[in-house]
């Protein structure tokens, strides 16, 4: 017997899809290269020491082995509740390592990225945006036992009700015409006809379910899911790429573990804001509304209360994930006290800081200063990973990786001058020279990037410490 709730699944399940925007899968083939799209996990061995150039990461040898350590804990559930600091001047790979940790973790583990200064909202107040980042960070996966129907599809009739028909013609198509729906299913060891409600209708014109589909029928909710195309029609050719499936095994009516993963943040939402009715309405009234509305503490304990609840009988299995937050300085003292409180909590997931800072003042404080802006109380609870600048040898594999991922083509002098120049002023700056680089080699109508390229992209652009310089020497003439 399942424990009554205030968890509504149907909640849960309306409110995710209250927003279904089609036309953003078209992106899905779009190669968008971001900064660490390079980065594919820590690159460590089996024996957990660190390849020099592995899986996207150069060097920091120490602080990736430290980080494999705890990749290591997050897996066999010995870390939650506990921060981690990364701690190095700019421009030495700590949001890179960050990264790094969320791929090793996999998917199936929630990993929530902020930066400090997020937190300054006017709607709510920066407490509540830290705990919701919290919750957002807790995973759980539900466990449950769904009578299910599932198979390929080899009939597929609407069936219209006479009135309707009357009413409204024959050619009528509307979801209010049809009195019920003959589904017939089969897999590899029977086929089965069944009848189901109208409303499924329009789910089966949204996803353009057909013949020959294999999907999934909830029994108890009444929800139609296609799985794929029945690998039977794989010869066939389509102007769109299909995903084909084989048939299913078994009986087509069947009891299934579904496994569903969802975090604590999107309980709370779900909760907190029941959606039914019309999905326009639901639509235009999130639209509609002035401001974000906080989640009550009164809530979140009795989500709390379920969940323990659910974890004891064993439906639900607790996840915790990783929060990252970059420029940790950025966060006030009032922040602070309230992350030594969160961290003691029972459902808390690991904490990951990354600061540039030295000693400099707390944020919030008049002349409090500690070292990395962070309160000594906190800072004792944290476990402090190093990082150190690159040297050149360092930065001319880096430039390498990325000119590779950015496919630009760049020779070996130009390389080496890039690194040397990178070894004098950032890594950054030498990785943002690539592209002015390939472009103004492209102008000369080649194809490879030489040294005279990187020597006239060094001309053009400065980096800061020269920009810094030449404000010293002429900062009379700017206005102040």
């Amino acid at each position: 017997k399942k424990p009554s709730t205030q968890l509504n699944q149907t909640h849960y399940a309306v409110s995710m899809t209250s927003m279904k925007i089609e036309e953003v899968k078209s992106t899905e083939r779009l190669e968008r290269i971001a900064s660490h799209s390079h980065i594919h996990g820590l690159g460590l061995n089996a024996d957990g020491s660190a390849k020099e150039i592995g899986s996207g990461l150069v060097g920091q040898c120490n602080a990736r082995e430290a980080c494999g350590i705890i990749v290591d804990m997050i897996k066999s559930k010995k870390m939650a509740g506990k921060a981690i600091l990364f701690a190095g001047i700019p421009g030495t790979g700590k949001t890179a390592l960050a990264l790094a940790i969320s791929q090793e973790l996999g998917k199936n583990v929630p990993f929530c990225p902020i930066v400090g200064s997020e937190v300054y909202s006017t709607e709510i107040k920066k407490t509540e945006v830290l705990m919701e980042n919290f919750r957002r960070s807790i995973g759980l996966r539900i466990r449950e036992i769904k009578e299910v129907y599932e198979g390929e599809i080899f009939e597929l009739k609407p069936i219209e009700s006479t009135a309707a028909l009357s009413a409204n013609g024959a050619n009528s198509n509307t979801t209010a015409s049809i009195s019920q729906i003959t589904i017939g299913l089969k897999t590899n060891k029977n086929r089965k006809i069944i009848k189901v409600d109208p409303s499924i209708w329009e789910q089966i014109q949204k996803q353009k379910i057909k013949k020959g589909d294999v999907v999934y029928i909830e029994a108890n909710a009444g929800n139609i899911r296609r799985v794929g195309r029945c690998d039977v029609y794989s010869t066939e050719y389509d102007l769109e790429s299909e995903h084909y499936v084989p048939i299913p095994k078994g009986n087509v009516h069947k009891k299934k573990e579904v496994i569903q993963n969802v975090t604590l943040h999107d309980l709370d939402v779900a909760n907190a804001k029941p959606q039914g009715g019309n999905e326009l309405t639901s639509f235009l009234g999130n639209m509609l509304k002035s401001k974000k509305t906080e989640i009550t503490e009164k809530l979140r304990k009795e989500i709390n209360r379920v969940v323990n609840r659910y974890i004891d009988q064993g439906i639900a299995e607790l996840v915790p994930g990783v929060l990252f937050i970059d420029e940790v300085h950025m966060l006030d003292i009032e922040c602070f006290s309230f992350l030594n409180r969160a961290l003691e909590s029972s459902l808390a997931p690991i904490v990951i800081f990354a600061t540039n800072r030295g000693n400099c003042v707390i944020r919030g404080t008049h002349n409090i200063r500690s070292p990395h802006g962070i309160p000594r109380d906190l800072l004792d609870r944290l476990i402090v990973i190093r990082t150190i600048p690159y040297k050149i040898n360092e930065i001319r594999a880096i430039l390498e990786i990325r000119s590779k991922i950015e496919k630009i083509n760049v020779n070996e002098d130009a390389l080496n001058k890039l690194a040397k120049h990178g070894d004098g002023t950032s890594l950054r700056h030498a990785v943002n020279l690539l592209t002015p680089c390939s472009i103004l080699a492209k102008a000369d109508y080649r194809e490879e990037i030489n040294c005279h390229d990187v020597q006239e992209s060094i001309d053009l652009f400065l980096d800061a410490h020269e920009s810094a310089l030449k404000l010293k020497r002429k900062g009379a003439k700017f206005l102040k």
